[in-house]
């Protein structure tokens, strides 16, 4: 399992939200399943989690979505950044 993180500002999540839904880059298309969070403090702060069946497929998502040049438009960003689980380790 892989994940893509992307943290984005937005400006206004209201108008941004449909051009999301339509997924233009395809960066979705072979996810699993992906969650979209918003910030409590500002509702224009978004947090993507996007879940893969390997890394392979994650990566080639986040490679389509950085070719796309979507996110070049939002000065306020962290990612796509292509993660997996951290081991859990009982103390």
């Amino acid at each position: 399992m892989a994940y893509i993180m992307t943290r984005i500002n937005v400006g206004d999540y209201d108008s941004w939200k449909p051009m999301f839904d339509s997924d233009g880059p395809g960066a979705r298309k072979s996810a699993k399943n992906h969650r979209l969070l918003r910030a409590l403090d500002d509702p224009n702060e978004v947090f993507l989690v996007i879940e893969f069946a390997s890394v392979e497929d994650a990566n080639d998502a986040r490679q389509k979505l950085l070719a796309s040049g979507v996110l070049d438009r939002f000065q306020d960003k962290s990612g796509p950044t292509v993660v997996e689980e951290a081991e859990f380790i009982q103390h």
